[in-house]
Formats: structure tokens, C-alpha cells, sequence
């Protein structure tokens, strides 16, 4: 009797984890067929090939979405685009690459639940610098936003060299993993509503990377269209490390670490299209340990020559762009965590342990000085403005008064300033946002190490874990679960409605409101609600400052 009991139970526990495949949907490609959340939460459709890859060159724009005969079984949850494995704890490189050349894929996931109109579709763009990252549900699971009534898309998208080379010639146009980016989005367009999605009410969001990904989808000519409203988290295309000056000269920095010594676009490409791809991916620069992780940030969206025959991504430097308003005007979220600065001071341990900055060479890429005296006196100023009389050293005061130089002017700066350009031009709502709020979840600052976690505060990537379901850390969602519903809802209010705040409520009880020209500001996300200037340090217009008068033309 009590094995027959046993045989009962092990069944009902075995029939949960059986796959329980959907009804199958024929999008473009053919037909598909996905799988019900074991809790019964949602619909996934995992790794659809959205898009080719290029068959002339590796470093082109994707060919379109493969035809398949029969049913295409939407299960497969760990593609990612070839990348270097690193140690999430020292950040150096365990694996010179990881994941697969043919990754041009998304994931759907859709409620359970029928509703009679067509559904809100959010899609994400993840960050990782343009070098690392991929949609995989382990680290974007849709448990928490896909239940209040969206469909939520994720993808992955080429990274470092195969994503950004740009020689200027037909081979190596630039900009592939923006056009792959496209590609998806255009995928969206076309087969969203056999999911039951609205193709006309599509909200795109990312973060770091992520977040620059969607400010440079509104100044893309090839974006337009193809989206309603967008959210930008830490991560904006006016951010140093987020746009690439000169992708020639970055490339033959690259080849010269290959032994090779030319400045020639077709040479170089010849030298690395005859790489394998893994081969590429695995190229690390040598970092100065006197500059900031930041410094070794080399792939990312570029100008592009006008080539024939190439639809080009981007023309024109976003900053010219968004101060002449030729960008998409839509509704729009920006915004960053308070403290950004945290994380990437967290991950470049050498500045930290060898106190050797040099706040000269360390000054972000897209200023410039008259003379070298004036750039010596800027660098006294930010040492001082950061440090104080505090000398450089691994002590945690130290670390965490350099930790406001990591987030400034590479995140929180970049964000404000892009605000500021859009508030002259836009006649849409922009909600501004600063997260702050420190709980069980803030994956971000735990990484930094122990010199953060007794600080107040959020850190860079710290508001992504409430927003979505890591099934390795669901037994911490009970002690933030006010905060996940928060955010949440929030973020999936503004994509239904197009404010984040329709109406109050015991969750929000305090309304969100659009920033103004005259009078911006942020809505302070923590546990209690209130609201700050957007420009809220002086650490921030000082910044401002700075860009008005050195801004690199």
C-alpha cells in the first residue's frame, strides 16, 4: 500500500516536470509549437531563428528568417552568441568562447489567459557591453511580468567583433548586431499577433547595453516604425564606452595584437574574415592599469560610410542627432540606478588593489582639451571632486568615494544629458527614474563585494532582478515581492497605457509625472515615494558642465 502511495506521488511529480507541449502556431518560417510553464503561468516559445546569418561575410547585416518543413520544436533555452566565459567574481576569462555561431534567435512567452483584444508585446534588449550577454530565460525568465497581461520577446543578438567591425567597405559595414537587433524587431512586426500580440503597441526595453540599444533605435532610420514606446535602463548612445569613433583604428589595434601591422580596410578584413569566428571573440586588449574598465570597451555601434546597395544603421553621431530632434518621438522611461558605479569599480579589481588610477588617462572618450595643461587641470578637479583629500587606496572609503567617477560619467550623465535633448524636440511624455532601492535581489551590488553591501543605494543591474524570474534565486522573490510587484507594474502599465502611473493605488500611491523643460524630474523607485531633481548630486552638473565646454566635436 504505501509503495503504491509513493508510485502515485513520484508520478504526479514526474507529470510536472514532463514537457506540455502548446497547439501549434505557423508563423513565417512554418510551424511552431512551444511549451506551458510547469506552473501553468504562461506559454514559452524558446529559440525561434529569427534571421540568417550573412552567407557572403561574417560581419554583414543577417539574411532573413530560415523556412522549415514540419514543426519547429520551440524548446531549445541555451543559445547564446559566441563570447568569452569570465568569472562573474574576478572577471577574468575562463573560456576564450562560449556559445554558437548560428544564435539569431528569440524567445515568446505569452499568459495562459485569453483576452478578447491583442496584447501588449514588451521586448527586451539585454546589455553586457556589446560583448557578452544573451536572452536566455535563466537570467530573463518572464514569471513576473508575463502574468499582468503583456507578451514579453527576448533575443540574442552578434557581440564583439562579428556585432561591430566596421572597415567602411561592403564586407564589414558596420553595425551587424544593431541590424540583427533589427531583424528581430522586424520579426515582432510580422508574427506577433499569431502569439495574440498587438503588432501595434510594442514597447522595446533594455539595460546597459541594453538600454544604449534602445536609445539607438530611436535615432535609426531602419528602427522606424517598428516600435511605440521605449524604456531606457542605465544605458543611454550618449555614453563613452557605447559608440565607437574610429572602428578603423580600433581594428588595427586589434590585428596589431594578431602580429599583423596595417591600416589598410581590406587588408584588415581579409585578415580577420579568414579567423575563425570562436578565434575573434576571444581577442582582449591589454589594459592600462592606470584607466578604468571602461577603457577596454571596444566594440560597439559606429557611423557608417553610405555604401551601395547597404542599408546603413546609423549616419550621424547620436549627439547631433538628438540636438537637431531627427530621432523617433515616442513615449519613453529613462533612467539609472543611484549609484551605477558600484558594480564596475567591483569588477576592475586591479585600480582597486594597486590604487594606481590615473585620473588623466582615465578621462572619458568623447571629451577633448585645447591643451594639455587644461587637461591637466580637469583631471586635478574630478580627483578632487571625487576623492577629496583622500588618497588612492584599497581601503572601502576610498573605493566607495572613486565609485561615484565609475558611475557618472559613463552612466547616470549620459542618461540626463539625452533627457535634456529630447525635452527640447519631443512632444511625447518622458518619465524619468532613479532606483535606489536596496533589498535581497540586488544581484549587482552583491557582485561589487563586501565594501557595498552596507551601503545605501542600488547598483548597475540591480533593477533587472525585479523585473524578471531567475529560477536560481526564486527562493529570495518572498522577501521582495512588494518591489517585484512594484516595478512590474509600473513597467508593464507604461507599455499598456503609456503611463506608468494611470491611477494610484496602495502599491503606488504617489503619481508618476512626465518630466518638463522647465522643471525635470526623477521619480525616486525605493520603498518610500518621492521625487528628486534629475540633475540630483553636483558630482552631475559638474558633468554637465564639463560636456558643455568639452564635449568632443
Amino acid at each position: 500500500m504505501l509503495s503504491t502511495k509513493w508510485l502515485v506521488l513520484w508520478s504526479l511529480w514526474a507529470a510536472r516536470l514532463a514537457r506540455q507541449p502548446t497547439a501549434p502556431l505557423r508563423v513565417s518560417s512554418g510551424m511552431l509549437r512551444g511549451s506551458v510553464a510547469q506552473d501553468g503561468s504562461h506559454d514559452a516559445y524558446i529559440g525561434i531563428p529569427y534571421a540568417t546569418l550573412p552567407g557572403d561575410s561574417k560581419f554583414q547585416a543577417p539574411g532573413p528568417e530560415p523556412i522549415w518543413n514540419g514543426t519547429y520544436e520551440a524548446i531549445e533555452d541555451n543559445v547564446m552568441c559566441l563570447q568569452c566565459q569570465k568569472n562573474p567574481f574576478t572577471g577574468e576569462i575562463i573560456d576564450k568562447s562560449v556559445g554558437q555561431e548560428d544564435c539569431l534567435r528569440l524567445n515568446v512567452y505569452t499568459p495562459t489567459f485569453s483576452l478578447d483584444s491583442m496584447l501588449p508585446v514588451m521586448v527586451f534588449i539585454h546589455g553586457g557591453a556589446f560583448i557578452e550577454g544573451s536572452g536566455i530565460p535563466l537570467f530573463y525568465g518572464p514569471n513576473y511580468l508575463v502574468p499582468k497581461g503583456v507578451i514579453l520577446v527576448t533575443f540574442n543578438y552578434r557581440l564583439n567583433l562579428p556585432g561591430f567591425l566596421n572597415l567602411g567597405i561592403k564586407e564589414a559595414p558596420g553595425n551587424a548586431g544593431m541590424k540583427d537587433q533589427v531583424a528581430a524587431l522586424r520579426w515582432v512586426q510580422k508574427n506577433i499577433k499569431v502569439f495574440g500580440g498587438d503588432p501595434d503597441n510594442v514597447t522595446i526595453f533594455g539595460e546597459s547595453a541594453g538600454g544604449a540599444s534602445v536609445s539607438y533605435h530611436l535615432l535609426s532610420p531602419m528602427s522606424k516604425g517598428l516600435f511605440h514606446k521605449a524604456i531606457t535602463q542605465s544605458g543611454s548612445s550618449l555614453c563613452p564606452w557605447a559608440f565607437q569613433a574610429n572602428p578603423v583604428h580600433n581594428t588595427h589595434r586589434i590585428a596589431k595584437s594578431l602580429g599583423y601591422d596595417t591600416k589598410d580596410p581590406n587588408e584588415l578584413y581579409k585578415i580577420l574574415n579568414n579567423l575563425p569566428l570562436p578565434d575573434l571573440v576571444g581577442i582582449k586588449f591589454p589594459k592600462d592599469l592606470r584607466q578604468t574598465i571602461f577603457s577596454t570597451l571596444m566594440y560597439a555601434p559606429s557611423i557608417e560610410k553610405k555604401i551601395d546597395g547597404v542599408e546603413a544603421f546609423m549616419s550621424e553621431e547620436p549627439y547631433q542627432l538628438l540636438t537637431k530632434g531627427n530621432y523617433t518621438k515616442v513615449p519613453l522611461i529613462i533612467g539609472s540606478t543611484n549609484e551605477e558605479g558600484y558594480f564596475f569599480i567591483g569588477a576592475d579589481d586591479a585600480v582597486v588593489t594597486k590604487s594606481i588610477l590615473d585620473f588623466k588617462l582615465a578621462l572619458p572618450n568623447n571629451v577633448e582639451f585645447p591643451s594639455e595643461a587644461e587637461k591637466n587641470r580637469v583631471a586635478g578637479e574630478i580627483r578632487k571632486l571625487y576623492m577629496g583629500d583622500e588618497p588612492l587606496s584599497k581601503s572601502p572609503s576610498a573605493t566607495v568615494k572613486l565609485s561615484g567617477y565609475y558611475g557618472d560619467p559613463f552612466l547616470i550623465y549620459p542618461s540626463l544629458a539625452e533627457t535634456e535633448l529630447l525635452l527640447q524636440s519631443s512632444d511625447k511624455p518622458i518619465y524619468n527614474y532613479c532606483f535606489k532601492y536596496s533589498g535581497w535581489r540586488n544581484v549587482g551590488k552583491a557582485f561589487a563585494g563586501r565594501d557595498f553591501l552596507s551601503e545605501s543605494g542600488a547598483t548597475h543591474a540591480d533593477d533587472l532582478f525585479y523585473l524578471f524570474h531567475q529560477p536560481f534565486m526564486s527562493w529570495l522573490a518572498w522577501f521582495d515581492k512588494e518591489m517585484i510587484e512594484k516595478m512590474t507594474t509600473l513597467w508593464t502599465n507604461f507599455a499598456k497605457y503609456g503611463d506608468p502611473t494611470p491611477v494610484t493605488s496602495e502599491l503606488v500611491p504617489q503619481r508618476w509625472l512626465p518630466s518638463t523643460a522647465t522643471d525635470p524630474r526623477a521619480f525616486v523607485l525605493d520603498r518610500e515615494h518621492s521625487t528628486v531633481p534629475l540633475w540630483f548630486k553636483d558630482s552631475l552638473i559638474y558633468w554637465r558642465d564639463l560636456y558643455y565646454k568639452y564635449r568632443r566635436k
